[in-house]
């Protein structure tokens, strides 16, 4: 499958997707704040830099897009360019690699998607204090 857009017309395209501080991270950010908790944001000093970082609890909360980071890919891996296929694998490779480097430091990793932000953003921020609370209850 080819692009059906010239280089200049696909940078531009891509130049517009945002990496940090997405809709659906300034929501969540949002609502865990207005629940009282307090976080550090993109912490390049932590593997994978997550989106949302509670110290305390020593919690990572990662936020990911649905396409960028391959929800449910297997089932449409096959509709994509092979670029585009090789890049949502690497992605889905990487988180993988920066969940499991957490996890070994002692982080308890959150991964958020979008979808689910998007249907009730509610429930997902009370996931997250939950697990902050917890874990900085058990000390």
């Amino acid at each position: 499958m080819t692009d059906n857009l010239t280089p200049q017309q696909r940078s531009y395209t891509m130049s517009r997707i945002r990496s940090t501080n997405t809709k659906p991270e300034l929501v969540i950010r949002k609502l865990v704040h207005n629940q009282g908790l307090r976080f550090r944001i993109h912490q390049r000093s932590l593997p994978g830099c997550p989106d949302l970082v509670f110290r305390r609890g020593q919690v990572a909360v990662f936020i990911d897009g649905d396409f960028w980071h391959g929800w449910r890919f297997p089932q449409w891996r096959n509709k994509l360019a092979p670029y585009w296929s090789a890049k949502i694998q690497n992605n889905r490779r990487r988180d993988k690699l920066k969940f499991a480097r957490l996890r070994r430091l002692g982080w308890f990793v959150i991964r958020l998607w979008e979808h689910q932000i998007e249907a009730e953003p509610e429930r997902c921020a009370e996931r997250v204090a939950q697990t902050v609370r917890r874990r900085v209850a058990a000390g």
